[in-house]
């Protein structure tokens, strides 16, 4: 290991340790008083900067969900050099406004390329805890980078002991592939509630902001965003499970009602995410999908898997759009003029491949994309799964016959929602398995959410010979080690989602060689 290696991780740990002497001690002793109660966090990394974030909330579950603040407060902020924050490179000032909840989105710029900076708020007399970003490398920096990836995290199921342990990892950047809330919560009765939400479903923008707050007072959490920079996207419980588009899975649910509580959900996401001013929401609509190249090493093509697609396919007679299994026989799932991305953002993606010169592409969304041949729990008849890629599988072949004709580099998927460990290979004809390799995917586990039935699904696996691994038993994240001619990923469990504790273990680990689709043990 380098000597500059070395030193980063040395810094990086002071860094999460300042954090943690700020934020722990201090919000205890300073009550509700205390602004900075949910924390910091950086995104979205360019080579000469990132985004910081913070949100002023001295009282986090305030009934109004303004956080216990009514007026507009002035915000200092500055970054530094050194974790201590003693050699400021840059400073100012913002208003946190009541229109956003008091959130803090700076845009910082005119940083240096591929290095370490910490950053820190002051306001209300209070200061927040430092956290540390890094911006991306220069543009034809070819340097290697560590990454995670987490999804699906239900307070209610237990502890985020999986976000500390990946923070402890000191990752160069971090990816958060969607449910990073849930806006559904547990029966009292259900036995499933470690500690409760208390509070029903998120519907309007209080429930949202209120939801939000909630899980970013977790320490673990705050953890993760202190020590690293991350990019994020959403997948459906942001909003409310399985919608699609303007369509609420619930058919008595009119869309201008269901438009109305989307826009309250994608305002309360921005408010609490380190995007730039670019996703800012526009009433029901707010784009998150992007591109973010890390020097030569990657291209990241974060997609929107849920704010454009078709209706849900095979839609049940009592209309309902919630996932299921459906029957091959049913022609949406092979619809070519239905899609789950939307006209544009295909476009936009083809694009992308086209122009991207990068080492590795890497698309980072929020579903499980190959095809999967299933079977009904209840009838046990084959068929495929609605609410996912197979029920929009014109949109992936379109997608997979882009990556062919512009020869893109090393293309692999990441994944998430499906609350297990996947690694799968993408074939050019996902019906043939006899067409070649194209791309690689790997899908995480969920933070704390219950898998799907492990002995169920492993049982469909001979039916699905493009899967070479498959476990939905137990919870963690994927730690990703990424170079010029290898892509390094792991498949990190914790012991135990109840537990706050929890110790952390390496269930399996695959390579992907540059030059060569698919995932090989190691």
């Amino acid at each position: 290991m380098s000597v500059d290696h070395d030193r980063r991780r040395v810094l990086g740990g002071l860094a999460i340790a300042t954090a943690f002497s700020i934020l722990s001690p201090f919000a205890r002793s300073a009550g509700i008083d205390y602004p900075f109660t949910l924390g910091v966090a950086s995104g979205d990394p360019l080579p000469d900067g990132f985004v910081i974030w913070t949100r002023l909330a001295p009282l986090f579950n305030a009934a109004d969900g303004r956080g216990g603040l009514n007026r507009a407060v002035p915000v200092r902020w500055k970054v530094a050099s050194d974790a201590a924050m003693t050699r400021v490179v840059r400073q100012g000032e913002v208003m946190a406004s009541e229109r956003f909840a008091h959130s803090v989105h700076v845009e910082v710029a005119g940083l240096e390329a591929g290095r370490l900076y910490w950053y820190q708020f002051e306001g209300l007399g209070a200061q927040s805890p430092v956290g540390q970003s890094r911006t991306a490398p220069a543009v034809h920096a070819m340097a290697s980078a560590q990454l995670g990836f987490v999804s699906c995290s239900h307070w209610e199921r237990g502890y985020f002991s999986a976000y500390r342990h990946l923070a402890a990892e000191q990752p160069d950047l971090v990816f958060f592939l969607g449910d990073y809330i849930y806006d559904s919560s547990y029966a009292a009765d259900s036995g499933k509630i470690i500690r409760p939400h208390g509070s029903g479903n998120a519907l309007n923008l209080v429930d949202y902001r209120n939801r939000y707050a909630l899980y970013k007072t977790d320490p673990d959490l705050q953890a993760l965003h202190a020590a690293a920079p991350s990019v994020v996207s959403w997948d459906d419980h942001e909003v409310q499970n399985d919608y699609a588009s303007q369509w609420s899975q619930d058919p008595k649910i009119p869309v201008a009602s269901f438009l109305k509580q989307r826009a309250a959900a994608y305002q309360a996401f921005y408010e609490h995410m380190p995007l730039r001013a670019s996703s800012l929401p526009r009433g029901p609509d707010m784009r998150i999908y992007r591109r973010l190249d890390y020097g030569r090493l990657a291209r990241f093509h974060v997609l929107d898997g849920r704010q454009y697609r078709s209706e849900q396919p095979c839609v049940l007679a009592n209309g309902s759009h919630k996932g299921y299994v459906a029957a091959n026989t049913c022609a949406d799932l092979r619809d070519p003029r239905r899609t789950m991305l939307g006209w544009e953002q295909e476009a936009w993606l083809d694009q992308g491949f086209a122009e991207s010169r990068a080492q590795w592409n890497v698309i980072a969304q929020d579903l499980l994309v190959a095809p999967l041949t299933q079977r009904d729990l209840t009838n046990h008849k084959p068929g495929r799964w609605t609410d996912g890629w197979d029920g929009y599988m014109a949109n992936r072949e379109r997608m997979l016959a882009s990556m062919v004709r512009r020869k893109v580099n090393n293309p692999v998927f990441w994944g998430g929602d499906i609350h297990s460990f996947w690694a799968t290979d993408l074939h050019a004809d996902g019906g043939n398995l006899d067409s070649p390799v194209v791309a690689t995917e790997f899908v995480g586990t969920s933070v704390t959410s219950d898998g799907p039935p492990f002995e169920a699904f492993s049982a469909i696996l001979p039916l699905n010979p493009h899967v070479k691994f498959f476990d939905s038993r137990q919870r963690g994240y994927v730690s990703v080690a990424l170079e010029e001619k290898s892509m390094l990923t792991h498949f990190r469990v914790i012991s135990d989602p109840k537990d706050p504790n929890a110790s952390v273990s390496t269930l399996k680990s695959f390579v992907v060689e540059s030059g060569r689709a698919g995932a090989i043990s190691v």
